[in-house]
């Protein structure tokens, strides 16, 4: 029987006494526009074309950017993997609220993803997203924010332009690596996703010069690693962290739920059940690690039991990866919660197949049979 796990901390692996076991493109043009003020605006002043437009290629898209900046137009940056759903779209009208122009890339990049996972299986919607992207921007006009644009939907070609994506270590190619942040928790599961994730977003930021780029907080330790591209790299542009956007039960929106179907769809949320709980304990004066993550280890290891006793037909198994107190900046894991920083309660658990699917039952994309891993985080906010 797997048991769920806590990361392990810096002083010691353990430190509990259990564990939790395409459109085609069209041209800018800058009628009707008048000048802004230095100030990125909040809401547009000018008339712009009804229909986003789909860039492919690098030149062009450099091209609109260049004549969107000499008419002092601010470009928000929205970088997602597709397969939209509502917590992509609350970034996008969070960048319409802070800039004249909203730029979504829409691109499955290959090097987040390692050799042994299928990125094959990521969902690709495109027509689908389209559509919920005209939908959006043709309501953004009506509330005079900003507008969606441009879409850049590269091909790999482009985006490695002198030699095919290599997910092997150490791998060929040009990458960039942030150590030993790149390692931790999602890194030590994913040895290659963050080197993949940073190397992808400082090609998007180079080809975008975005004034504002805008992540969900749902990918935790990602807001960190892009935090620290900026800082280190000396990008000119602004890191906004918002929101994760969650179902009415707690479950962080992901393009992977599609996957889970009813069957693992209710169980899935054990993880954001579990850090709620660990919350809870540092709300009510906890600060040692064993004091506030012991009732997360605790629900996890009595919901998997309880799955695993139930008849195949009916039970969704689980493996928890890891559950992580750590360090805001470095992600590292902590030993007391420093008072003046908090500090980051998160965990990833991997949803098993379906066992048995039933004859009418509803099994998500790929009839239940593709993993899914989940990951979620709550923000300990400082108390001092």
């Amino acid at each position: 029987m797997a048991h769920l796990r806590t990361a392990a901390a810096p002083t010691a692996r353990r430190c509990l006494s259990r564990s939790f076991a395409p459109s085609p493109r069209a041209s800018f043009v800058p009628s009707g526009i008048r000048c802004l003020s230095a100030t990125a605006p909040r809401r547009s002043a000018f008339a712009v074309n009804d229909l986003t437009q789909v860039f492919h290629d690098v030149a062009p898209l450099r091209k609109f950017r260049r004549d969107l900046f000499l008419n002092n137009r601010t470009v928000g940056l929205v970088p997602t993997m597709g397969a939209l759903h509502e917590g992509h779209i609350s970034l996008v009208r969070k960048a319409a609220e802070e800039n004249t122009d909203v730029w979504v890339t829409i691109y499955v990049n290959p090097t987040q993803f390692g050799l042994n996972e299928d990125l094959a299986s990521y969902p690709k919607t495109w027509e689908t997203d389209m559509e919920m992207l005209r939908d959006l921007d043709r309501g953004l006009a009506r509330e005079g924010k900003g507008r969606v644009s441009a879409v850049f939907a590269p091909s790999t070609t482009t985006m490695y332009p002198t030699s095919p994506p290599d997910s092997s270590i150490p791998g060929v190619g040009s990458f960039i690596e942030m150590r030993p942040l790149g390692q931790l928790l999602e890194g030590a599961s994913r040895p290659v996703f963050f080197r993949g994730v940073a190397t992808v977003c400082m090609k998007l930021f180079n080809i975008c010069t975005p004034d504002s780029v805008y992540f969900g907080q749902k990918d935790a330790q990602q807001t960190v690693v892009i935090k620290k591209l900026v800082k280190d790299f000396h990008l000119n542009t602004k890191v906004r962290i918002c929101d994760t956007s969650r179902e009415p039960d707690g479950l962080a929106l992901s393009s992977r739920n599609v996957y889970l179907g009813a069957r693992r769809r209710r169980t899935g949320i054990v993880l954001n059940q579990a850090l709620r709980k660990a919350e809870a304990q540092y709300k009510a004066g906890k600060r040692l690690r064993g004091d506030i993550l012991w009732p997360a280890v605790d629900h996890g290891d009595r919901v998997q039991h309880e799955q695993e006793n139930l008849q195949p037909s009916k039970r969704a198994l689980f493996q928890v990866d890891y559950i992580s107190l750590a360090d805001p900046d470095t992600m590292e894991e902590v030993e007391k919660v420093d008072e003046t920083k908090g500090a980051i309660l998160s965990g990833a658990v991997k949803m098993m197949p379906v066992e048995e699917p039933q004859e009418g039952e509803e099994l998500g994309l790929g009839s239940g049979q593709v993993a899914v891993r989940l990951i979620d985080n709550i923000v300990l906010q400082p108390t001092r």
